[in-house]
C-alpha cells in the first residue's frame, strides 16, 4: 500500500487512527509544495525576446524570524536585469560576462547583472513583501522551456536557499527547496500578452506644460502601481525662468498620505535612494528633470492604487512660487516616460519596459 503524504494542518485535523504507518509527513520525503514555499514569482509566464517584470514574493520568514536579505540569481539567457529599489533596503548587484552575446534593442550585449541583493531591511514573519526586478528574456528560450531564478532568503536567525532545479525531465514537485520558475510561452501578437487594444488603452496623453511665476512645469506624470503597493514614483521637468533662485519643497496627490523628494545614485555597484533634505534647488535660468534613475517624487502611504491611463489632480509646492495645482498623467508600470511603455513591452500580465540600458525603480 503506498504511503500517504499529509500536510501538518491536515494531520492535525484527522483522527489518530488514520495517522499510522501508511501516513507519513511530507517532511519525511523532503517534499515542499510550491504553494507553501517561502519565495515565489508572481509572474509565472513570459515570452521569448520580450521584457519580463520579475516580482519575488516573500511569504514569511525563517521559523518566525524577520527576513533581512533577499538575493536573486539571474540565469544565463536573461539579460539586462535591473532591480527596483525599496525604501529601507540597500541594493547590490553583481555583473558578469554572459556565456554568449544576446540581441537587445541597443545592439548585442555580452555582460550584465547576474545577481541582485536587497539587504538592510526587516520584513516581519507575519508580513509579506515583494522584491522586483526588470529583465529581458532572450532568444535562448523557446516556448515550453522553464527558467529558474534561485533565491536566497536570510533572516536575523536562519536562512533558506530556494535553489533546487529539477534534472532534465525530472519532477519539480519532488524538490526540497524549489527555485522560483517561469514558463516560456509563445508571444500573442506583437505588443503585450493580451490585446493591442489593452496596450494602447493604458497610455494617457501627456499633460500640457504649465507656468507659475518664473517656474515652468512640464509633463508631470506618475507610474501605475501593482495591487497592494504603498508607494508610487512621480516625475516632472522644472525650469526656473526668473532671476531669483527657488526650491521645490513638496508635492501631493489625494491617493497618498505624504510625499518626499528623493535622489538616486549608484556607488560601487550599490544603488542608494535618499530624501533630499531642504528641497530641490532651482537656480535662476536653469532646469532640472525629475525622472527614473535620478531625482524623483516618492508618494508614500498610498490609500488607492494608480491605474495607467488615469489623470490625477495634485500639487507641487515651491519656496517662492508657492503651491501650484498640476495634473499628473499615469503611465504603465515601469514606463520610462509619460507617453510610452518603454521598448520591448512584451510581458505577461502588464506592460513593462525594455530593461537594457534604462533605469527602473518603484
Amino acid at each position: 500500500m503506498p504511503r500517504l503524504c499529509l500536510s501538518a494542518p491536515l494531520r492535525a485535523a484527522l483522527p489518530l487512527v488514520l495517522i499510522g504507518s501508511s501516513a507519513v509527513p511530507c517532511a519525511v520525503f523532503g517534499l515542499v509544495s510550491p504553494a507553501s514555499a517561502h519565495a515565489v514569482l508572481e509572474r509565472k509566464e513570459a515570452a521569448p525576446n520580450a521584457a519580463y517584470r520579475g516580482v519575488v514574493q516573500i511569504m514569511h520568514g525563517c521559523d518566525g524570524r524577520p527576513t533581512t536579505r533577499i538575493s536573486v540569481t539571474i540565469p544565463e539567457g536573461v539579460t539586462g536585469a535591473k532591480p527596483m529599489p525599496k525604501p529601507g533596503w540597500t541594493i547590490e548587484t553583481v555583473k558578469s560576462a554572459y556565456a554568449r552575446s544576446y540581441p537587445s534593442f541597443h545592439g548585442q550585449v555580452s555582460e550584465g547583472v547576474t545577481k541582485i541583493t536587497w539587504s538592510g531591511g526587516s520584513l516581519p514573519d507575519e508580513q509579506i513583501d515583494e522584491f522586483t526586478f526588470f529583465a529581458r528574456i532572450s532568444d535562448a528560450f523557446a516556448p515550453g522551456a522553464t527558467i529558474y531564478f534561485p533565491v536566497e532568503q536570510d533572516c536575523t536567525e536562519g536562512s533558506y536557499r530556494w535553489s533546487d532545479v529539477p534534472a532534465e525531465n525530472g519532477n519539480a514537485q519532488a524538490l526540497k527547496a524549489p527555485a522560483p520558475a517561469v514558463r516560456i510561452i509563445a508571444a500573442r501578437g506583437t505588443a503585450t500578452q493580451g490585446t493591442a487594444a489593452q496596450a494602447t488603452a493604458t497610455t494617457a496623453p501627456a499633460a500640457p506644460a504649465a507656468k507659475t511665476g518664473a517656474i515652468a512645469i512640464e509633463t508631470p506624470w506618475l507610474r501605475a502601481t501593482p495591487g497592494g503597493a504603498k508607494v508610487a514614483g512621480g516625475y516632472v521637468t522644472l525650469h526656473n525662468t526668473g532671476t531669483e533662485p527657488d526650491r521645490l519643497t513638496g508635492a501631493a496627490i489625494p491617493q497618498a498620505g505624504r510625499a518626499e523628494i528623493h535622489s538616486m545614485t549608484t556607488e560601487g555597484g550599490v544603488m542608494k535612494m535618499a530624501p533630499v533634505e531642504g528641497g530641490l534647488a532651482l537656480a535662476p535660468g536653469a532646469g532640472v528633470a525629475l525622472k527614473p534613475g535620478g531625482y524623483h517624487l516618492m508618494f508614500l502611504d498610498l490609500k488607492d492604487g494608480l491605474k495607467a491611463g488615469e489623470t490625477v489632480a495634485g500639487t507641487l509646492t515651491f519656496e517662492r512660487a508657492g503651491t501650484v495645482p498640476v495634473t499628473f498623467t499615469v503611465a504603465p508600470i515601469g514606463a520610462q516616460g509619460p507617453d510610452r511603455q518603454g521598448p520591448g513591452a512584451q510581458e505577461t500580465g502588464a506592460a513593462a519596459p525594455e530593461a537594457d540600458g534604462h533605469k527602473h525603480h518603484h
